[in-house]
């Protein structure tokens, strides 16, 4: 099964959680238009990398034979519901400059928060499921 394009997506998406950070530090109210732009854009890819996943990626994981393989898709896609969710709340809630800008210790937060989790799952799936799929 070819991942390319999770992979790569899972880069522009560490970069975006990067970029957002960089700003969150130089002043968040100063670059309020930049984080909720990068907030709108990255949003943008996520959605798109969860919907290819929850149609194609985990389906196709989990009719494998190997057994070990399928119930890790199925464990991935349990748990990454619950984080997606969370980060559809995050970028709803922090969309526009004027949001992020009217509540900059809560969007720090809500971004510490969520951004982590969304990090670190990437970062088990890079180390983990791809290695695993790209095995079959």
């Amino acid at each position: 099964m070819d991942i390319a394009r999770f992979k790569l997506q899972h880069v522009e998406i560490l970069d975006s959680i990067a970029r957002l950070r960089e700003h969150a530090r130089a002043g968040i109210v100063e670059h309020a238009a930049d984080i909720a732009g990068l907030v709108v854009s990255m949003s943008s890819i996520i959605k798109v990398h969860l919907a290819v996943e929850d149609r194609m990626l985990y389906p196709a994981v989990q009719k494998q034979a190997d057994r070990a393989l399928a119930e890790m898709g199925r464990a991935y896609q349990e748990e990454m519901q619950k984080i997606a969710a969370a980060y559809i709340d995050f970028s709803r809630r922090w969309n526009t400059a004027a949001q992020v800008a009217r509540d900059p210790e809560q969007f720090r937060a809500q971004a510490n928060t969520v951004l982590k989790a969304v990090y670190q799952r990437m970062q088990k799936e890079n180390r983990e499921f791809y290695p695993a799929i790209e095995a079959m």
